[in-house]
């Protein structure tokens, strides 16, 4: 190691505070993410006075199958109120904090290279389980006070902006769904004779505009007038997902049913689709308008008209796939179920107004999205840089 590195144990006490009287409640568990997360563990006939308590800038970590994971599970406590977490788990803080910040601590945890050497040194059987002394022997570069709230602060800008970013993310996704919601379940799309009212007024949707409804017998209910109910392979060509293990690696992504699995060198396709699992997590629907590779645990889809995709996309994203069980022991999907699922067809009009204004919610979802990812990328660059700051310990440790 380089000589202006000092041992993480050096700076670093075990807590063992425990919950005697039951005064905390809050129960949190740990999640391979670096993360707390609310604990879902049966605590029933436990004894709660013996978990530990866990304050405000204190960590928690597990030692157990850190070979096996990758990673080692440990975060940064930074609620006000104290929680309670399991007696495995090893809590402590930090001896001096105008010598180290916690937050600088947490920082050089969440580095992949930590995680790397964490593995290296974790030992044992199936577990892979990291020794105490061997954590407290691993090393980081400690800069002067000031230079680490300046790193801290340069990070929890990148971090608050991701958030910020993801916070307007799932509003637009909010909006594109209840738009959907209120045109294609409640029928409350725009309707053409309000069209020409003026900007002070406001528009009703067709139902409440007084639009002609008729009975629908294979759906058991009213739908507007014109409208048609067909099967889902009218509006897509289902196809299946290829083997990738053929290529090599690339900026293409490359989706599996739980989202993004690596990147490749090759599109298996390059047009507006539907991606639908066939196994795992079947509700995991997604609308794609990037070239892309899928495997073949995924469906893709070949638009009868591009203007169908966002209405067809959210009408399988309302449908609980998980919950229908069309497969045998593992959850599955197959394509005569999808082919001859009833769906709706609206008239193309309304398709194409809908499709508008939904690929501009697309649009701007796609912006934030590329922002957080330029955002990840300064994230990695400043952690590295970590490796690289000057050492201020020198003149405070003897």
């Amino acid at each position: 190691m380089k000589s202006n590195y000092r041992n993480i144990g050096d700076f670093i006490k075990l807590v063992d505070e425990r919950n005697k009287g039951l005064k905390v409640t809050n129960l949190v568990g740990l999640s391979i993410s670096k993360q707390f997360i609310k604990s879902v563990a049966n605590t029933i006939g436990t004894d709660m006075e013996n978990y530990k308590i866990i304050r405000k800038n204190q960590f928690a970590c597990s030692t157990m199958q850190v070979r096996r994971d990758k990673k080692m599970p440990l975060a940064l406590y930074n609620d006000s109120e104290p929680a309670i977490i399991s007696q495995a788990y090893p809590v402590f803080e930090i001896n001096d904090t105008s010598q180290l910040l916690p937050e600088y601590l947490m920082m050089w945890f969440t580095r992949t290279e930590f995680d790397r050497e964490a593995c290296f040194h974790a030992v044992g059987g199936v577990r892979g389980s990291l020794e105490w002394e061997d954590f407290c022997g691993m090393q980081l570069p400690i800069p002067t006070i000031e230079k680490q709230h300046e790193i801290v602060s340069e990070y929890n800008t990148i971090q608050n902006r991701i958030a910020l970013n993801n916070q307007l993310i799932s509003k637009l996704e909010e909006t594109a769904q209840a738009i959907y919601k209120q045109w294609f379940v409640d029928f409350e799309f725009p309707f053409s004779d309000t069209e020409a009212l003026e900007v002070t007024e406001k528009p009703k949707g067709y139902k409440s505009a007084g639009g002609k409804m008729v009975w629908c017998e294979e759906l058991e209910k009213e739908i507007p007038e014109g409208w048609e109910v067909g099967n889902l392979d009218e509006m897509i060509e289902v196809k299946y997902g290829k083997d990738y293990k053929h290529l090599e690696k690339g900026n293409i992504p490359l989706y599996g049913s739980g989202g993004i699995m690596d990147y490749v060198n090759k599109a298996l396709y390059d047009k507006p689709t539907i991606l639908i699992p066939r196994k795992g997590s079947l509700n995991n629907i997604l609308f794609l308008n990037i070239p892309f590779w899928s495997v073949d645990t995924m469906f893709y889809s070949i638009l009868k008209k591009e203007y169908n995709g966002t209405y067809v996309f959210y009408y399988l994203t309302a449908i609980d796939f998980n919950s229908l069980n069309v497969g045998s022991a593992v959850p599955s999907m197959t394509t005569n179920y999808l082919n001859n699922m009833k769906i709706i067809k609206p008239s193309e009009k309304i398709l194409i107004k809908f499709d508008k204004l939904i690929r501009r919610i697309f649009s701007q979802i796609d912006f934030k999205r590329n922002q957080n990812q330029k955002l990840e990328e300064l994230k990695d660059l400043l952690l590295a840089k970590m490796t690289r700051v000057e050492s201020g310990i020198e003149t405070v440790v003897r």
